[in-house]
């Protein structure tokens, strides 16, 4: 697994007004985002659910999550949901920004990178799916 901390530009999805800039880890055995409750109202994102989340040390809780922010690190922008986390807690980056973003994870120098595969633009995995072409 691997981890770095990333300067990473967060931006409320439908507010323009509403951004930061924080240092973020960026941790691919974790999920999806999540941020302090401060900045989740900084941000001025909406709660739209609760789910069930298991963390590292296995303690289970329900947590609100709030959306959408958009995240930009090394120049590639996506749009996500966001858990809601304890004020004063890290900024955390998972796995499902990076697999959006085409991004890796340099466990050696702890750098986040694009994909030396795809270095221009993301490209996203469409393994599995079919897809076909229907002429009329």
């Amino acid at each position: 697994m691997g981890r770095a901390v990333e300067k990473v530009k967060l931006q409320n999805a439908f507010d323009a007004s509403k951004r930061v800039e924080v240092k973020a880890v960026v941790d691919t055995g974790a999920t999806m985002v999540a941020l302090p409750l401060e900045i989740v109202r900084q941000l001025g994102l909406r709660r739209f659910k609760q789910v069930g989340v298991r963390y590292a040390n296995n303690h289970t809780a329900r947590k609100d999550v709030y959306g959408v922010v958009a995240v930009e690190i090394q120049g590639r922008l996506g749009h996500f949901d966001v858990l809601g986390e304890e004020k004063a807690s890290q900024p955390l980056i998972g796995q499902t920004v990076l697999e959006e973003l085409d991004l890796v994870v340099n466990p050696k120098t702890r750098k986040v990178t694009p994909n030396p595969e795809s270095p221009d633009m993301p490209m996203l995995e469409m393994l599995g799916f079919r897809v076909f072409h229907c002429a009329r």
